[in-house]
């Protein structure tokens, strides 16, 4: 139970719901918040203080000391990690779960059919509808259990199902983005918006997840930055 405590803390911290250099809430109204043990809370605490995220000072609180990860699949930073480390908040809203036969890429088709599972999510940046993703992963899971999924952080999910993935592949166009899309990130009809579609390989090299995301850019450009350049 720490361990999926510690989860969502950190998940609060990595998209900004507790700034940098800020106190979290106090360990009772975590206790209160999650239902769980005093113990419980504190171990939660103290891996996230282990990993240099927190810091925690008898009668000051624990305060935020890093909302970066430390561990990477490249030495790239994430795009939420920047919009963060500029001030912005990040939160994720789940629009639906569904099973699905058919995926926008036909070359995938063969190998999704019947295991193809669809959850569509909006990030808003700072309460404002900013990214609308797709995701097209390759599990089998029973429609009846379907309810009972809980997506915070998409990735951590896909460990949970033991699926790591060691490498993606974007792709970026501007597209029209359907209808349904536009309404939701509050564009005008007509709207060109940046497109990504995105590739994950597991460490087979076969494709587990296959997503589109739609960008709002006028709310904030799309950045990619490197902590360092190797030719």
């Amino acid at each position: 139970m720490y361990l999926q405590i510690k989860e969502v803390l950190k998940d609060r911290i990595l998209n900004g719901e507790f700034a940098l250099h800020t106190n979290i809430p106090s360990e009772p109204q975590l206790e209160q918040e999650f239902n769980v043990s005093k113990i419980t809370v504190r171990n939660a605490i103290k891996e996230l203080v282990q990993e240099g995220y927190l810091e925690k000072k008898s009668g000051k609180g624990t305060k935020v000391i890093a909302n970066v990860s430390a561990a990477k699949l490249s030495k790239g930073k994430h795009f939420t990690e920047i919009l963060v480390e500029e001030g912005h908040r990040i939160t994720k809203k789940v629009l639906s779960i569904k099973k699905v036969e058919v995926i926008p890429d036909p070359t995938m088709h063969s190998q999704f059919v019947d295991h193809c599972l669809k959850i569509e999510r909006v990030f808003l940046l700072d309460d404002e509808p900013y990214i609308y993703f797709n995701h097209y992963l390759l599990l089998n899971e029973n429609e009846e259990d379907l309810n009972d999924i809980q997506i915070n952080s998409l990735y951590r999910y896909l460990e949970e199902q033991n699926i790591r993935l060691v490498s993606f592949r974007d792709e970026f166009t501007v597209a029209l983005a359907p209808s349904h899309i536009h309404e939701t990130l509050k564009l005008e009809k007509g709207t060109a918006v940046l497109k990504r579609i995105r590739r994950s390989q597991n460490e087979d090299g076969k494709i587990v997840e296959y997503s589109e995301g739609f960008y709002h850019t006028e709310k904030h450009h799309y950045i990619v930055t490197y902590n360092d350049y190797t030719q």
